[in-house]
Protein backbone atom coordinates (compact mmCIF):
# COMPACT_ATOMS: atom_id res chain seq x y z
CA UNK A 1 0.00 0.00 0.00
CA UNK A 2 1.30 3.33 -1.11
CA UNK A 3 2.17 5.27 1.45
CA UNK A 4 0.00 9.12 2.08
CA UNK A 5 3.31 11.00 2.31
CA UNK A 6 4.63 9.71 -0.99
CA UNK A 7 3.97 12.20 -4.09
CA UNK A 8 1.06 11.18 -6.51
CA UNK A 9 1.81 10.45 -10.23
CA UNK A 10 0.35 14.14 -10.63
CA UNK A 11 2.20 15.64 -7.89
CA UNK A 12 5.61 14.11 -9.53
CA UNK A 13 4.30 15.32 -12.73
CA UNK A 14 3.44 18.31 -11.91
CA UNK A 15 6.46 19.06 -9.65
CA UNK A 16 9.08 17.89 -13.02
CA UNK A 17 7.32 20.26 -15.44
CA UNK A 18 7.25 23.49 -13.16
CA UNK A 19 11.04 22.66 -12.70
CA UNK A 20 11.10 22.33 -16.79
CA UNK A 21 9.50 25.71 -17.49
CA UNK A 22 11.13 27.37 -14.89
CA UNK A 23 14.88 26.37 -16.84
CA UNK A 24 12.92 27.43 -19.99
CA UNK A 25 11.95 30.34 -19.01
CA UNK A 26 15.66 31.39 -17.30
CA UNK A 27 17.45 29.94 -19.97
CA UNK A 28 15.33 30.08 -23.62
CA UNK A 29 13.92 33.65 -22.77
CA UNK A 30 10.60 32.62 -22.66
CA UNK A 31 8.28 34.81 -20.68
CA UNK A 32 4.77 34.00 -20.65
CA UNK A 33 3.51 31.10 -18.30
CA UNK A 34 1.25 29.01 -20.30
CA UNK A 35 3.63 28.92 -23.28
CA UNK A 36 6.33 27.63 -20.57
CA UNK A 37 4.28 25.00 -19.78
CA UNK A 38 3.52 23.14 -23.11
CA UNK A 39 7.21 23.68 -24.25
CA UNK A 40 7.90 21.67 -20.63
CA UNK A 41 5.00 19.18 -21.22
CA UNK A 42 6.45 18.52 -24.72
CA UNK A 43 9.96 17.86 -23.51
CA UNK A 44 8.71 15.55 -20.89
CA UNK A 45 6.34 13.37 -22.96
CA UNK A 46 3.64 14.58 -20.35
CA UNK A 47 0.31 14.97 -21.92
CA UNK A 48 -2.12 15.52 -18.89
CA UNK A 49 -2.45 18.78 -18.46
CA UNK A 50 -3.93 18.26 -15.12
CA UNK A 51 -0.60 18.06 -14.36
CA UNK A 52 0.01 21.38 -15.17
CA UNK A 53 1.69 23.53 -12.21
CA UNK A 54 0.35 27.20 -10.72
CA UNK A 55 2.46 30.07 -12.18
CA UNK A 56 3.00 31.07 -8.28
CA UNK A 57 5.01 27.27 -8.44
CA UNK A 58 6.83 27.96 -11.59
CA UNK A 59 8.38 31.36 -9.67
CA UNK A 60 9.30 28.98 -6.81
CA UNK A 61 11.18 26.90 -9.37
CA UNK A 62 12.55 29.29 -10.88
CA UNK A 63 14.15 30.67 -7.22
CA UNK A 64 15.37 27.43 -6.39
CA UNK A 65 16.78 26.97 -10.17
CA UNK A 66 18.82 30.44 -9.74
CA UNK A 67 19.84 29.38 -6.03
CA UNK A 68 21.39 26.36 -7.59
CA UNK A 69 22.14 26.74 -10.79
CA UNK A 70 23.75 30.79 -11.05
CA UNK A 71 24.05 31.67 -7.35
CA UNK A 72 26.80 34.59 -7.13
CA UNK A 73 26.28 35.01 -11.18
CA UNK A 74 23.01 35.74 -10.83
CA UNK A 75 23.08 38.26 -7.98
CA UNK A 76 25.40 40.65 -9.87
CA UNK A 77 23.35 40.22 -12.86
CA UNK A 78 20.36 41.22 -11.00
CA UNK A 79 22.27 43.98 -9.62
CA UNK A 80 23.41 45.70 -12.67
CA UNK A 81 19.51 44.66 -13.91
CA UNK A 82 18.06 46.68 -11.01
CA UNK A 83 20.58 49.79 -11.16
CA UNK A 84 19.74 50.10 -14.82
CA UNK A 85 16.09 50.10 -14.01
CA UNK A 86 16.80 52.68 -11.50
CA UNK A 87 18.22 54.59 -13.92
CA UNK A 88 15.38 54.12 -15.89
CA UNK A 89 12.70 55.04 -13.75
CA UNK A 90 14.90 58.35 -12.86
CA UNK A 91 14.90 59.19 -16.92
CA UNK A 92 11.37 58.15 -17.63
CA UNK A 93 10.19 60.40 -14.03
CA UNK A 94 7.64 62.56 -16.38
CA UNK A 95 5.25 59.90 -16.48
CA UNK A 96 5.27 58.48 -12.76
CA UNK A 97 7.37 55.45 -13.59
CA UNK A 98 6.69 51.86 -11.50
CA UNK A 99 9.35 48.72 -11.78
CA UNK A 100 7.37 45.87 -12.25
CA UNK A 101 7.88 42.09 -13.15
CA UNK A 102 11.15 39.10 -12.58
CA UNK A 103 13.80 42.18 -12.14
CA UNK A 104 11.55 43.54 -9.05
CA UNK A 105 10.55 39.87 -7.70
CA UNK A 106 14.10 38.74 -8.02
CA UNK A 107 13.58 35.84 -10.54
CA UNK A 108 14.98 37.44 -13.63
CA UNK A 109 16.97 35.76 -16.03
CA UNK A 110 19.75 37.37 -18.24
CA UNK A 111 17.64 37.88 -20.80
CA UNK A 112 15.12 39.43 -18.78
CA UNK A 113 13.49 42.83 -19.81
CA UNK A 114 13.81 45.28 -17.65
CA UNK A 115 9.42 46.59 -17.77
CA UNK A 116 8.19 49.40 -16.17
CA UNK A 117 4.86 51.03 -15.79
CA UNK A 118 4.54 54.70 -17.43
CA UNK A 119 1.50 56.67 -16.61
CA UNK A 120 0.01 59.34 -18.68
CA UNK A 121 -3.67 60.43 -19.89
CA UNK A 122 -2.31 61.09 -22.96
CA UNK A 123 -0.76 57.70 -24.52
CA UNK A 124 1.11 60.04 -27.22
CA UNK A 125 3.23 61.77 -24.56
CA UNK A 126 5.44 58.95 -24.18
CA UNK A 127 5.65 58.61 -28.34
CA UNK A 128 6.56 62.10 -28.41
CA UNK A 129 8.95 61.76 -24.60
CA UNK A 130 11.42 58.68 -26.74
CA UNK A 131 10.99 59.88 -30.06
CA UNK A 132 12.31 63.56 -28.94
CA UNK A 133 15.08 61.50 -27.32
CA UNK A 134 16.00 59.22 -30.66
CA UNK A 135 14.79 55.82 -28.76
CA UNK A 136 14.32 53.39 -31.69
CA UNK A 137 11.56 51.49 -29.76
CA UNK A 138 8.63 49.20 -30.95
CA UNK A 139 5.07 49.42 -30.46
CA UNK A 140 3.28 46.29 -29.25
CA UNK A 141 0.58 46.27 -27.05
CA UNK A 142 -0.32 44.43 -24.00
CA UNK A 143 -3.33 43.07 -22.38
CA UNK A 144 -3.63 43.48 -18.47
CA UNK A 145 -6.64 42.82 -16.02
CA UNK A 146 -7.04 45.57 -14.07
CA UNK A 147 -9.57 43.70 -11.81
CA UNK A 148 -11.49 40.41 -11.77
CA UNK A 149 -13.72 41.69 -14.80
CA UNK A 150 -12.20 43.88 -17.16
CA UNK A 151 -9.16 43.22 -19.25
CA UNK A 152 -7.79 46.32 -21.08
CA UNK A 153 -5.27 46.24 -24.14
CA UNK A 154 -1.99 49.21 -23.74
CA UNK A 155 0.27 50.07 -25.38
CA UNK A 156 3.76 48.91 -25.23
CA UNK A 157 6.97 50.11 -25.77
CA UNK A 158 10.17 47.60 -26.48
CA UNK A 159 13.64 48.79 -26.84
CA UNK A 160 17.26 47.82 -26.05
CA UNK A 161 20.01 50.14 -24.33
CA UNK A 162 22.95 49.03 -23.76
CA UNK A 163 22.44 45.46 -24.57
CA UNK A 164 19.37 45.52 -21.75
CA UNK A 165 15.97 45.02 -22.75
CA UNK A 166 13.39 47.55 -21.59
CA UNK A 167 9.60 47.34 -21.81
CA UNK A 168 7.64 50.64 -20.97
CA UNK A 169 3.49 49.66 -20.55
CA UNK A 170 1.82 53.20 -20.83
CA UNK A 171 -1.41 53.12 -18.18
CA UNK A 172 -3.61 56.16 -17.42
CA UNK A 173 -2.93 57.52 -14.06
CA UNK A 174 -5.86 56.02 -12.44
CA UNK A 175 -4.56 52.37 -12.43
CA UNK A 176 -1.51 54.39 -10.19
CA UNK A 177 -4.33 53.83 -7.23
CA UNK A 178 -4.51 49.85 -8.11
CA UNK A 179 -1.78 47.34 -9.81
CA UNK A 180 -3.30 45.42 -12.55
CA UNK A 181 -3.76 41.76 -11.04
CA UNK A 182 -0.70 39.71 -11.53
CA UNK A 183 -0.62 36.89 -14.38
CA UNK A 184 1.13 34.26 -11.21
CA UNK A 185 -1.53 34.72 -8.93
CA UNK A 186 -4.51 37.09 -9.45
CA UNK A 187 -3.51 39.72 -7.26
CA UNK A 188 -2.29 43.03 -7.52
CA UNK A 189 1.50 43.19 -8.96
CA UNK A 190 4.03 44.08 -6.98
CA UNK A 191 5.38 47.43 -8.08
CA UNK A 192 8.13 49.96 -6.69
CA UNK A 193 8.72 53.47 -7.56
CA UNK A 194 12.18 55.59 -7.99
CA UNK A 195 12.82 55.42 -4.22
CA UNK A 196 11.71 51.82 -3.03
CA UNK A 197 14.43 50.14 -5.74
CA UNK A 198 16.86 52.11 -4.28
CA UNK A 199 16.24 51.20 -0.83
CA UNK A 200 15.43 47.61 -2.00
CA UNK A 201 19.06 48.19 -4.16
CA UNK A 202 20.52 49.26 -0.63
CA UNK A 203 19.50 46.19 1.59
CA UNK A 204 20.20 43.49 -1.09
CA UNK A 205 24.09 44.39 -0.92
CA UNK A 206 23.42 42.25 2.71
CA UNK A 207 21.72 39.54 1.28
CA UNK A 208 24.32 38.46 -1.19
CA UNK A 209 25.85 36.82 1.41
CA UNK A 210 22.53 35.08 2.11
CA UNK A 211 23.48 31.58 1.76
CA UNK A 212 19.27 30.90 0.98
CA UNK A 213 19.93 33.38 -1.84
CA UNK A 214 16.52 34.46 -1.71
CA UNK A 215 15.68 38.37 -2.61
CA UNK A 216 12.89 40.39 -0.52
CA UNK A 217 11.07 42.70 -2.33
CA UNK A 218 9.51 46.01 -1.15
CA UNK A 219 5.95 47.26 0.11
CA UNK A 220 4.73 48.53 -2.85
CA UNK A 221 2.85 51.51 -1.68
CA UNK A 222 1.17 53.18 -5.42
CA UNK A 223 1.91 56.67 -3.64
CA UNK A 224 5.41 56.41 -2.29
CA UNK A 225 7.14 59.59 -3.61
CA UNK A 226 9.32 58.71 -6.65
Amino acid sequence: MRSSRQPTRIQEYRRRLAQEAARLMLESGIRDYRRAKIKAAERLGINDTAAWPPNNEIDEALLEHQRLFFDRTHANMLQIQRKAALQALAFFSAFSPRLVGPVLEGTAGARSPIQLHLHSDDAEAVTRFLHDRHIPAQLRFQSLRLNKEHTRDFPLWLFTMEELPYELTVLPYDVLRQAPLSPTDGQPMKRASRTQLDRLLHSSHALDDDSSGRDNTPSTDPTSPD
